[in-house]
């Protein structure tokens, strides 16, 4: 282990065991102090973010990365807001998951608790680091961030603001971690050292999250892709199926809750396609259809096995036109990446059998897939986004964020 390696996660795991004695009251006021100084600081933070811009540009890096890199006021707005969202939210730390008493007079509770140290890995996104460090701090846990290399400004920026407010909210010890080295050697070393941190959370695309996991000795909780579909029912409302649609591919096209693949009834899709087309048309939205729905439209590009499991993180979709509800299901749960689905319909039954038959951690009816969110949740903000089973799935929030243990507590009995 390097030096470098080394000092940071003794300073985790000696913040991690101070931070059980911070209250809910102080907890918050440190929240509220950080949202604040966001604000304070945005033409710092602005600054730093616009050498990373140049980077980005510099290095002809794709307008969907670059989207995701760029900070505006809009956005640090949304980070503040985010923070102070979190304050409010009831601190999960200590609550009764349940309490029963034995026929020997031993009272039990299972409380929730800090998981410990979580490393958390991501690319491009620099407001995560404020997402991460307000949802860790609100359920003390010490985080280990580190971002991509083409955001480091950005994300050191961010992390001094941060780590100013908190000194003046009366914290003394450091509560977050940012690796400002940028090469892959140290996030390696800090992903075998599982004596020192209890859960890893990688943030970006499937190649990063899968080099995480092929390399880890830790947990991790993660998706790989955002495959995320949209089934257009016999039974939908067509202008409103046309609104979820568009939203859901053109709002923000570079995240892994926009929409990949839109399946369509054959019994609309012949009214449904020409209009969805013609409204892709006046976005710039690339599509490739199925030969049934090629049919139905012309002059798309035809669409290939491959396409059907394609996160795009772009301005094309996958269109393909199903006999009935099952179909689509099936085609679900075989090509899609258990993140987030919906169905448009106005029947209620068929509403009900997607959200029982589709294998996803979110299942909507009758809105855009965009709300896959844990900010949209009222969860404050998200960590990141679980399609595993265990523990977590789907956008993770505060109760995601902690474990439990058990309290027993006696009068002296004695097991015979």
């Amino acid at each position: 282990m390097s030096m470098y390696v080394n000092n940071l996660l003794r300073q985790a795991k000696e913040s991690s065991f101070l931070m059980t004695g911070l209250t809910t009251k102080q907890k918050n006021k440190a929240l509220k102090y950080m949202a604040e100084a966001l604000i304070k600081k945005r033409g710092f933070i602005l600054k730093e973010n616009k050498k990373d811009i140049a980077a980005a540009k510099k290095l002809k890096l794709k307008q969907s990365f670059i989207d995701r890199l760029e900070l505006s006021d809009k956005r640090l707005k949304e980070m503040s807001i985010s923070l102070k969202e979190v304050a409010c939210l009831p601190d999960p730390i200590g609550s009764r998951i349940t309490a029963s008493k034995r026929p020997n007079g031993i009272k039990l509770e299972k409380v929730r608790v800090p998981i410990g140290v979580v490393f958390i890995v991501y690319e491009a996104r620099p407001n995560v680091t404020s997402d991460c460090v307000g949802l860790l701090f609100k359920t003390s846990n010490v985080g280990i961030l580190r971002g991509g290399t083409i955001a480091i400004n950005s994300n050191k920026a961010i992390s001094r603001v941060l780590r100013q407010a908190l000194k003046k909210s009366g914290i003394k010890f450091p509560v977050f971690f940012m690796v400002e080295k940028t090469n892959r050697k140290t996030v390696d070393e800090l992903l075998r050292e599982d004596s020192y941190i209890d859960l890893v959370i990688p943030r970006g695309g499937e190649s990063l999250i899968r080099k995480v996991v092929e390399t880890s000795r830790i947990p991790v909780i993660k998706h790989y892709k955002g495959v995320c579909h949209i089934f257009v029912d016999k039974a939908a409302d067509i202008t409103k199926a046309l609104n979820i649609c568009i939203n859901a591919k053109v709002q923000r096209p570079s995240v892994c809750n926009s929409v990949e693949t839109i399946l369509v009834h054959k019994g609309v899709a012949g009214k449904f396609l020409p209009q969805l087309k013609r409204k892709f048309d006046s976005f710039g939205v690339r599509m490739r259809g199925c030969l049934q729905t090629r049919k139905i439209i012309s002059g798309i590009e035809k669409a290939s096995k491959i396409d059907w499991g394609t996160e795009y993180l772009d301005l094309i979709v996958s269109l393909k036109v199903v006999s009935t509800l099952e179909d689509a299901i099936k085609h679900i749960n075989l090509y899609g990446s258990r993140h987030t689905d919906s169905i448009v319909t106005n029947s209620i039954p068929n509403a009900d059998r997607f959200v029982k038959g589709v294998d996803s951690a979110c299942c909507f009816v009758n809105i855009s897939t965009r709300f896959s969110d844990g900010y949209q949740f009222g969860l404050g903000a998200e960590i990141g986004i679980s399609t595993d089973k265990l523990h977590a799935r789907g956008p993770m929030g505060l109760e995601e964020l902690t474990t439990y243990k058990w309290i027993a507590r006696g009068s002296g009995q004695i097991r015979t």
